[in-house]
């Protein structure tokens, strides 16, 4: 749990720095909001950051139910690169198009990381090898598959305020990844 651990104090360093920066006018400096080129910076810090105690301990449960299991299947280095480009490119996806479809928000927190781990999870084990093997799917399909899955996946866990395209981005991802063992040692 190495790597999940290292991850989780990230999270809580990035949350002190956060609460730091709050008593001073500047909680919002590390979300990601729309466009990203005014601050580029959080599209790395918003991976780390969360709205609110109660958000960060939700997303450090889910992140302690799936890291571990991938993680032992990859090295310290992967997991990291993983958890930081699924996560900003979950909270990208939330900035952009969620700004086509409604208000522009910024976001903030891992939940698309440990959605893209859970995808992976659920793609790169070996009944899912196994049965993708036997099914003989072509790409388009699988990618219509994943699609659907990340979309049901979101749906099955949406609330109001949640980052709802950055999690069908990250469980996306995952979903890929896990299918090409992008992972694998």
């Amino acid at each position: 749990m190495r790597a999940t651990l290292e991850t989780l104090g990230i999270v809580c360093v990035v949350g002190l720095a956060q609460a730091a920066l709050s008593l001073v006018g500047l909680g919002s400096a590390l979300a990601l909001s729309p466009p990203p080129s005014i601050a580029p910076w959080t599209v790395l810090t918003s991976v780390y950051a969360h709205g609110s105690v109660g958000h960060l301990l939700a997303n450090a449960l889910a992140l302690l139910l799936v890291g571990p299991l991938v993680e032992r299947r990859t090295t310290r280095l992967r997991f990291h690169a993983f958890v930081v480009a699924s996560g900003a490119l979950a909270g990208t996806t939330q900035v952009i198009l969620g700004g086509l479809v409604g208000p522009p928000t910024a976001v903030l927190g891992i939940s698309g990381a440990v959605f893209a781990l859970g995808g992976y999870l659920l793609a790169g084990n070996a009944a899912t090898t196994t049965l993708f093997d036997r099914l003989r799917l072509t790409a388009r399909a699988q990618f219509a598959l994943f699609a659907g899955v990340a979309v049901l996946l979101t749906l099955a866990t949406a609330a109001p305020g949640v980052a709802l395209l950055a999690h069908a981005a990250g469980t996306f991802c995952g979903l890929v990844a896990g299918r090409v063992r992008l992972l694998e040692r």
